[in-house]
């Protein structure tokens, strides 16, 4: 899909709070952001959620990404796998708005345009991602952590005087019977296991109903077990989310199924069925090894 019939009529180029703004003036600018880009909706008509074309990134001479181009259908789950420095992290970065492109669109749907939004912005359009470390509120219950992490005004006066709806109760309960947590969620999230710190991070982001999860390394250091609960999670997920996963474990990303990515050098190596990138000669070459 090319730059030109992507439409442009849609993207929230001129919502940033004012230069220069008091907090609690960029606080109310971001819960007014907030419901501004969650109302407008993605459009998804063409059943694709995102779109990368001729994306183009270099650090200092080094092309961490090469007219990178690939797009993500509605309810997929796509797996990324590529030797380190193959740009992985840095399409993600691209993603969420870390890393501006020196050249080359990226897409939320048809109706964002990422490359001209802020992290913030971007977050507010359904946009979710988790680090391969698991960033949790360690001296807050697994229930206060999906509290915080829910949307909402976050100014300090709202959150002085904000009270738990029954509604939030039950979404908060619903979730965390989803990543299995619920025998957990009066304990501090700092005494969790490492895999359920993982999953508690993964619910942060379902209950911020985040329509596209960006997962880094998500079972690097897990057990067994762990592994084989993740895999029975992100599978009941797709469908409902499009989930972008980057991972080098390749059990768990046969467990998975579905399509996969090879990014090297910065660019899509190879994609399709992991049996067949496995067998491809350019990927056991650069990747995979004999």
């Amino acid at each position: 899909m090319s730059a030109s019939t992507v439409p442009r009529n849609g993207h929230p180029s001129s919502m940033h709070p004012a230069p220069g703004a008091s907090g609690s003036q960029q606080d109310a600018a971001g819960d007014a952001l907030g419901s501004r880009l969650r109302g407008s909706g993605v459009d998804t008509s063409h059943n694709v959620i995102l779109y990368l074309e001729e994306i183009c990134v270099s650090f200092d001479g080094f092309k961490a990404l090469n007219k990178l181009s690939l797009s993500i259908d509605v309810g997929e789950l796509r797996c990324i796998i590529g030797p380190n420095g193959a740009g992985k992290t840095t399409m993600m970065d691209v993603i969420t708005g870390k890393t501006r492109p020196d050249s080359g669109t990226a897409f939320f749907g048809q109706t964002f345009d990422l490359t001209r939004m802020s992290e913030p912005q971007i977050a507010a359009t359904g946009i979710g991602r988790k680090f391969q470390k698991p960033t949790v509120f360690e001296q807050h219950s697994v229930f206060e952590n999906l509290e915080l992490a829910m949307r909402g005004p976050r100014s300090p006066l709202a959150t002085l005087f904000s009270r738990r709806d029954r509604a939030t109760g039950d979404r908060i309960a619903t979730t965390l019977e989803r990543v299995r947590l619920s025998e957990q969620a009066d304990r501090l999230a700092g005494l969790l296991s490492h895999g359920q710190k993982q999953w508690l991070e993964i619910a942060m982001l379902l209950v911020q109903e985040q329509r596209l999860l960006l997962l880094d390394e998500p079972v690097a250091g897990m057990t067994d077990d762990e592994t084989e609960r993740t895999a029975e999670l992100f599978l009941s997920l797709a469908g409902e989310h499009s989930l972008v996963v980057v991972e080098h474990d390749m059990a768990f990303i046969a467990a998975l199924g579905g399509k996969v990515t090879v990014l090297h050098e910065g660019s899509v190596l190879a994609e399709g069925a992991l049996l067949d990138v496995q067998s491809d000669e350019r990927v056991i070459e650069v990747y995979l090894g004999r």
